[in-house]
């Protein structure tokens, strides 16, 4: 294991923080510097983490230990910010990041192994692939998926909901089914309803889809018990990816979010995506 060197006189990063780490995620120079854009970086990576550190911190006090799985991981950037600011000084946690890119895993494995973060573990499978894994925990406390594209968002919170996750923090993209749906029922809506304008035009049918795609994901998260907050990421000059969504189980489900659900969907023409929304 490479010992991690002693943090620069930044007044921006935390005492503790891995500074091999913040390298690696190019938020710190080759030299251990922040120029404009790093430092930019470096903000977001905060503002991202206060949304999440107090979900941590409660699991963590409940005594049983902190389960996380991060789904479309990526290069697991997410579960190795969690893992330095939160896991590595509570001493407790374990993070476990599901890609489907063999070589992504890999190159994950490589950088916990060297920066010693031993509660770090790394899946090379799809979310689907991840529901009946035993690689992965049999009880998760939290499931995040940042910037998981189309349906895997929603394979996330099916994962989510199987394993009964106490938190869900998803920062969804490239919700592209619903939009495909309402592009193929468009004439029959234009002769239904005046309300149909709102997707006439293809770009507006790729908004109002993703936008619909997202209010049908809180629904369904309702109707499972899930108290639920939208918010934004960061600010719009920085992604238009941008929509956050932070569930927290809070008690029995709610059928009247499921029939709210139900008749947008009916009211859209989108019974072809009702299994999706609808469980």
């Amino acid at each position: 294991m490479k010992k991690i060197g002693k943090e620069p006189a930044i007044p921006e990063i935390r005492p503790g923080q891995s500074i091999e780490l913040l390298k690696e995620l190019h938020i710190l120079t080759r030299d251990g510097r922040l120029n404009q854009d790093t430092r930019r970086k470096l903000k977001q990576v905060y503002h991202l983490y206060q949304f999440i550190e107090p979900l941590l911190a409660e699991v963590a006090a409940a005594g049983r230990g902190l389960t996380l799985v991060d789904h479309g991981a990526g290069k697991s950037y997410l579960g190795f910010i969690l893992y330095d600011l939160f896991c590595k000084t509570q001493g407790e946690g374990e993070i476990f990041g599901v890609e489907s890119r063999g070589e992504l895993v890999e190159k994950s494995r490589e950088l916990a192994q060297r920066l010693g973060f031993e509660r770090m573990a790394f899946a090379a499978l799809t979310v689907e692939e991840a529901m009946d894994s035993p690689r992965l925990p049999p009880r998760v406390d939290i499931v995040t998926a940042l910037h998981a594209c189309n349906t895997a968002t929603d394979d996330a919170i099916r994962f989510a909901l199987a394993r009964e996750a106490r938190h869900i923090v998803l920062v969804p993209c490239c919700q592209a089914e619903v939009a495909a749906s309402l592009r193929r029922h468009k004439a029959a809506a234009l002769a239904a309803t005046p309300l149909s304008e709102l997707w006439r035009h293809a770009i507006h049918t790729r908004e109002f889809g993703s936008h619909v795609t997202n209010v049908l994901r809180c629904l369904l998260l309702e109707a499972h018990g899930y108290r639920v907050t939208v918010t934004e990421l960061v600010g719009w000059e920085h992604s238009m990816k941008n929509e956050l969504i932070v569930a927290s189980r809070h008690g029995p489900g709610r059928p009247s979010a499921r029939q709210r659900a139900a008749r947008i969907v009916e009211a859209l023409g989108l019974a072809d995506l009702a299994p999706r929304f609808l469980y």
